[in-house]
């Protein structure tokens, strides 16, 4: 009777962790549609999860880093939710395809037209983003989350160390960058070259080679010839001296 009450109560506290500590893990993120290289463009998602049971959210603010500004924001229409985007003077002007860029993003923020996400919901709101930067390897974004009370959370913390905060903020990771983005064409244009001179040197081997072996053949076949011709009229000749002798 100890043991199988021991064990309900362990089962109980166990029960009560999850509960507890679920809650950290549904906060505001941001991911990739596959791949955010360095120096290229991708479409990201925010993902916006319904923490309540008694309300629901109907806003969504996502202010951009000023560090490292983006130039090109391009919301996709989400049903149900208007979106505006807002754009800030650089304090220093960026080069976006041999041009000068002197705005970018600096807020993109959604509202709910009806009920927005419900209790026991989530939501995403992509994004196609670019140019993005080359010198880190993250992009931290700070996201406002309000609900139909009007309580507003705020995941704005930056995590430093091994332990998450409590109301993290959406961390873009970026990966390395890939020749789609950066123009190392002349090297590929360099080994395609070698290859087809690999290739070209290697069929005109080939038919020497076989040029060689031809002429080789020929010959051969030309000493039998000749060889079995001589050897026809030495037998010719044989036979002729005897039937004179016979």
């Amino acid at each position: 009777m100890k043991g199988s009450r021991l064990s309900v109560v362990g089962a109980a506290a166990g029960s009560a962790v999850l509960l507890l500590s679920a809650p950290a893990f549904a906060h505001v993120s941001v991911q990739p549609e596959g791949e955010a290289a360095k120096g290229g463009y991708a479409v990201i998602d925010f993902k916006v999860p319904n923490e309540r049971d008694n309300a629901s959210t109907t806003k969504l603010e996502v202010s951009f880093p000023t560090d490292h500004p983006l130039a090109s924001v391009m919301p996709q229409p989400v049903d149900g939710w208007k979106v505006e985007v807002t754009k800030s003077k650089l304090d220093k002007p960026l080069e976006l395809h041999g041009e000068k860029i002197t705005e970018a993003v600096s807020k993109v923020t959604w509202t709910a037209d009806g009920k927005g996400i419900e209790p026991g919901y989530f939501q995403k709101f992509p994004l196609s983003v670019g140019q993005l930067p080359e010198d880190t390897d993250e992009l931290v974004f700070k996201a406002l989350q309000t609900y139909s009370n009007k309580e507003v959370v705020r995941w704005i913390e930056v995590q430093e160390g091994d332990e998450e905060p409590e109301n993290p903020a959406p961390v873009l990771e970026l990966s390395a960058a890939t020749d789609d983005h950066h123009g190392s064409g002349s090297d590929d244009t360099a080994a395609s070259d070698d290859a087809k001179s690999e290739s070209s040197s290697g069929a005109t081997e080939t038919a020497a080679a076989s040029a060689d072996s031809s002429d080789t053949t020929a010959r051969v076949l030309g000493i039998v010839g000749i060889a079995v011709g001589a050897a026809g009229v030495a037998f010719g000749v044989l036979a002729g001296r005897r039937r004179t002798s016979s």
